[in-house]
C-alpha cells in the first residue's frame, strides 16, 4: 500500500526537513504553506527530481474550510493519508503575558491549537478503521516550550504547545484501537527562522549554553524523530510526547 503523507506548514524549517525525508522513506508527500509558494513549490521540486511524489497545497490550518479543502485535493491527487505531521506553528514577537492582547494570543491558538485538532480531525476520519481506514499515525509538534513556559519571551506559544501535548495524549488513547497512533515531538533550541519572527534571529546563538550538549539542534534531527514515530519500529509506541532539545 502507498503510504502518504501530509505535513502541515511543510515548506521551510522542520516541515520541509521532514518531507525530504519522508520521500527518502518512500512516502508520497503533501505540504500545505500559507503564503510562500515559491518555497513550497521548490519543496516539491526538489522531491519530484529525486524521483518522488510530492503536492503542495495552499492551506491555512486555523481555517476550517482550507483545511478541508487541503484534505479532499490531497484526497484526490494522492490518495488518502497514512500519516499526518502537525507541524504548522506561529509565535508573536517576544513579550511579557502583561502586554499581549486578545488578538496576539487568539492567531497563536488558532493555528497551533485548532490547526491540530481539525487537521487530527480530518486525519482520524480517514484513517481509522472504524471508518473503513487503513490505520495510520499522527505526529505532532510540540515544544519544550510548553515544560519550560518561555518566561518573558513567548508564555502564548508555550501555552499553545501544552494544548498540543493533551491533545497528543487524548487523541492517542480515543485511537489506539482503530489502528492510530498519535505522537509528539517536542523540540528545543532548534536552529530555524521561526526565531527571526519572534524578533531574536539569533536566540539558538544566546541560549545556547543552557543546553548541556552545548549546541541548537538542527530540523534534520528533528524530522529523523518524527519519521521514527510514524515508522513501524514505534509500533508498541503511542501518547509519547518525545524530547529533541539536546537535554535541556
Amino acid at each position: 500500500m502507498q503510504k502518504i503523507i501530509l505535513i502541515t506548514g511543510g515548506s521551510r524549517g522542520i516541515g520541509a526537513a521532514t518531507a525530504y525525508l519522508a520521500a527518502q522513506y518512500g512516502y508520497a508527500v503533501a505540504i500545505s504553506y500559507v503564503h510562500n509558494r515559491t518555497t513550497a513549490d521548490g519543496v516539491v521540486t526538489a522531491i519530484t527530481a529525486a524521483g518522488g511524489q510530492a503536492l503542495a497545497v495552499q492551506a491555512d490550518v486555523a481555517q476550517e474550510a482550507d483545511v478541508l479543502r487541503m484534505f479532499v485535493k490531497v484526497d484526490e491527487v494522492l490518495g488518502r493519508i497514512t500519516a499526518l505531521v502537525n507541524n504548522a506553528g506561529v509565535l508573536e514577537a517576544q513579550s511579557r503575558v502583561e502586554h499581549m492582547t486578545a488578538e496576539r494570543i487568539t492567531r497563536v491558538f488558532a493555528t497551533n491549537v485548532l490547526g491540530s485538532f481539525l487537521c487530527a480531525r480530518e486525519a482520524v476520519r480517514r484513517m481509522s478503521t472504524a471508518h473503513g481506514g487503513p490505520g495510520g499515525a499522527i505526529v505532532n509538534l510540540s515544544s519544550r516550550a510548553s515544560k519550560l513556559g518561555s518566561p518573558g519571551e513567548y508564555v502564548d506559544y508555550a501555552a499553545s504547545k501544552a494544548a498540543v501535548d493533551t491533545l497528543t495524549i487524548g487523541l492517542a488513547k480515543e485511537v489506539a484501537a482503530e489502528g492510530i497512533r498519535v505522537n509528539a515531538v517536542s523540540p528545543g533550541l532548534i536552529t530555524t527562522d521561526i526565531h527571526a519572527s519572534g524578533g531574536e534571529p539569533g536566540r539558538v546563538e544566546r541560549l545556547k549554553d543552557s543546553v548541556p550538549m552545548g549546541r541548537g539542534g538542527t530540523a534534520e534531527e528533528v524530522a529523523q524523530a518524527v519519521l521514527w514515530l510514524l515508522s513501524d519500529a514505534a509500533s508498541y509506541t503511542t501518547g509519547t510526547c518525545l524530547d529533541v532539545s539536546g537535554g535541556r
